[in-house]
């Protein structure tokens, strides 16, 4: 478990398969992501396959018990990491986006010692573009689809630096390889 501020990030489990599914397949969420079936089966057995593997994190983040959203750390090359499968539903408190991100980046960081960050963002998805620059992210190529964004180690611990009221200092780690 990844404890913030005030979010949880806890390892995913074959019990939130359904609402895994419910946030990819919702329309207006899953417009900038790839495309999964609404296969409650197939969400289950992807899930199952995870628990076995090394090399990812699926979390769940939770406020107050309740789940809102999820996040994924996974391909680490070298002192790079990725992170995405980032959806928050609606309703969920203002500073989840913001404390999820600078979770994700502490844990990296400060716990798997990391030392710089890579992802791509779906062509279009301009708010999520737009979040990640003021993170100092720089945008370092394009495929069809998608641009392909870094980050560098300087950047991260200045976001990390100028967003302390979302996250106070790191995060607390427990119960986690």
């Amino acid at each position: 478990m990844v404890r913030g501020d005030s979010l949880i990030f806890r390892d995913a489990a074959i019990d939130d398969a359904e609402f895994i599914l419910s946030l990819r397949t919702d329309p207006e969420k899953s417009r900038f992501l790839s495309y999964v079936s609404n296969d409650l089966e197939a969400q289950k057995a992807w899930l199952a396959r995870y628990a076995q593997e090394r090399g990812q994190a699926y979390f769940i983040i939770e406020f107050n018990g309740e789940r809102i959203g999820t996040v994924r750390l996974y391909d680490a090359r070298g002192d790079s990491f990725c992170w995405g499968s980032w959806i928050l539903k609606d309703g969920r408190p203002r500073h989840a986006a913001m404390e999820s991100a600078l979770m994700v980046y502490a844990y990296a960081v400060d716990c798997l010692e990391f030392r710089a960050c890579h992802f791509v963002v779906s062509k279009g998805n301009e708010r999520v573009i737009q979040f990640h620059e003021r993170f100092g992210a720089v945008q370092v190529g394009e495929t069809e689809l998608e641009l392909l964004f870094q980050l560098d180690l300087s950047s991260i611990q200045a976001a990390r630096r100028q967003y302390t009221e979302f996250l106070s200092s790191s995060v607390e780690v427990t119960g986690l390889q």
